[in-house]
This record gives structure tokens, C-alpha cells and sequence, in this order.
């Protein structure tokens, strides 16, 4: 049984592009599983919790994007890009998204203890997102052998 190289070569470059595509998938794909759970969430939980984890949505939708954008800084400052950023204030960014997400934790506490745990479950966002990544990537793994 021989192999093509230029067929395996196709398919190899074809799997790169895909999974290459795998962080802007995810990115697109938490506003959308945002709106569903929320809307899922107020009709069971009432809207205090909505409210709630649309606010830790938010907040780890800026904190995944900010997060992108700081591994890119060191990336480039460790590769020697020519456009790099500085070192303090890529750390500096790096450190902010905590304080952030504190402060609106606090301020979701002080306004209403029982949406607390909606935002807690809102900041796992990323987490259903890279979920049905890993779903969809398995799927296009066995079906087209990428």
C-alpha cells in the first residue's frame, strides 16, 4: 500500500488551516453560546442569576481576548519582533485582567448576592466555548480526516 506525498501534503496543509482556525472559532463562538445560556439561564433561574452570569460572560469574553493579546506580547517580545511591546507593560495588562474581574465580582456582590453565582458560572464561558471546539474538531477529524 502506497501513499500519495502530494495527497498527504494536501491534507496536512488542509488539517494546519483548520486547526490554525481553532482560537478565532472560539472567539466567534462565546457571544453566540452566551446569548443561548443566558436566555436558558433567566428561564430557569430567574433574572437576578441572568443578569449575573451575562455580566461573567462578559467579563471572560475581554478577559479571553486580552488574554490572546498578552500571550501575542510575549510571543513577540521572545521572538525578538521587531514591534514589540514592553515588558512591564505587557505584565502589567497581564495583572490587570485579575483586578478586573475582582472588581466586578465585588461589585456584582454588593448589588446582588444571589447573581454572585451566576457570574461565577459566567466566567467559564471560555471553558463551553473550547468545549464545543473539541467537540467540532473530533467531529471533522472522523468524518473528513483532518
Amino acid at each position: 500500500m502506497s501513499t500519495d506525498p502530494a495527497k498527504t501534503e494536501d491534507v496536512n496543509s488542509a488539517a494546519e488551516v483548520f486547526y490554525s482556525a481553532a482560537l478565532a472559532r472560539i472567539g466567534k463562538l462565546m457571544p453566540a453560546l452566551a446569548l443561548v445560556l443566558c436566555a436558558v439561564g433567566w428561564w430557569v433561574f430567574g433574572l437576578r442569576p441572568a443578569i449575573g452570569f451575562a455580566f461573567g460572560c462578559a467579563i471572560a469574553w475581554v478577559n479571553f481576548h486580552w488574554l490572546k493579546r498578552v500571550i501575542a506580547g510575549f510571543t513577540d517580545r521572545a521572538t525578538g519582533s521587531t514591534d514589540s511591546k514592553s515588558g512591564s507593560g505587557i505584565v502589567f495588562r497581564f495583572l490587570l485582567r485579575y483586578v478586573l474581574m475582582a472588581l466586578g465580582a465585588y461589585a456584582i456582590l454588593t448589588v446582588s448576592p444571589a447573581s454572585l453565582q451566576g457570574l461565577l458560572a459566567g466566567l467559564f464561558l471560555p471553558v463551553a466555548a473550547i468545549l464545543c471546539e473539541a467537540v467540532y474538531e473530533l467531529y471533522a477529524a472522523l468524518a473528513h480526516g483532518l
